[in-house]
């Protein structure tokens, strides 16, 4: 399944605008409201599933923030960049008037983001997740870990080292890409593995490679010792801390999270700016 990007005319009116708190940032809120207003749009004080369009002022870390506290709603998202790599943030402060002139006219392409799911059993409940980079497992005060990793229910190792990352395509140039992962076009939609500081001694092997699994793809993940007491478990570097952990499913999600790319987005161009 590919995250194709998909043409969409849609008439935007109502817009929510949702900012950090960085001195940039705050600059950037009242000029693109002001903005907004004489173009015609109704800028909603409050969000309420009414919203056409939400634009995120920030850096990438403002997005994932916005998109989880917002529970990944139906409306399309744009991002203004007032942060460092900006792969979500698609608009730098100067161009809000192409930014206003381009919702305007429809001339925009949407990209379909697809998060990952995870399902968390422990001894006292069960937990559901949604991450739009990454889910990573590690030990508690950075201990060692070992962990079982299954795919589609088919053992594949005993892990023992920092820790595993399971990432998107979307979150490949994320923690992953940091972890020594590959950076996968976010046209594919596919499930990456990658370990983080992996153990290799007479005592333990691990792989040391990150691992390309389809999209459909389940990977399980379960505490090699049933005994291993707690467990941290980041979801786009929002860390949990589970105790006495069963294990952890994790897909793709059914969530969508609409994108607004505008005509100069370019991935492998930004890759390289960002990157090289």
């Amino acid at each position: 399944m590919s995250n194709k990007k998909v043409a969409k005319n849609v008439e935007i009116k109502n817009i929510f605008i949702k900012s950090n708190s960085n001195a940039s940032s705050k600059k950037v809120y009242p000029l693109l409201m002001d903005k907004l207003i004489n173009a015609g749009f109704n800028v909603m004080n409050e969000f309420d599933s009414g919203c056409d369009l939400i634009i995120s002022i920030g850096g990438d870390g403002s997005f994932l923030k916005n998109v989880h506290d917002l529970e990944y709603p139906d409306s399309i998202f744009v991002g203004i960049n007032t942060g460092h790599l900006g792969f979500f943030q698609d608009v730098i402060p100067s161009e809000i008037d192409y930014l206003i002139d381009c919702i305007k006219k429809s001339n925009y392409e949407i990209q379909n983001i697809l998060p990952l799911q995870a399902n968390i059993r422990t001894q006292l409940r069960d937990y559901t997740l949604h991450s739009i980079n990454e889910f990573a497992m590690k030990g508690y005060k950075n201990k060692t870990v070992h962990l079982n990793l299954s795919i589609d229910n088919k053992h594949m190792e005993c892990f023992s080292g920092d820790g595993i990352i399971i990432s998107s395509s979307t979150g490949s140039t994320a923690y992953n890409y940091s972890a020594g992962g590959s950076i996968i076009d976010p046209r594919l939609n596919l499930i990456q593995v990658t370990p983080i500081a992996p153990l290799n001694s007479n005592a333990y092997r691990s792989l040391t490679s990150s691992i390309i699994l389809p999209y459909k793809a389940k990977v399980i993940v379960t505490p090699e010792n049933q005994h291993q007491n707690t467990t941290i478990f980041l979801a786009d570097a929002i860390q949990y801390k589970y105790e006495k952990l069963y294990s952890m499913e994790i897909s793709y999600s059914k969530h969508k999270i609409k994108l607004m790319r505008l005509e100069s987005y370019k991935f492998w161009t930004k890759v390289k700016e960002k990157f090289l």
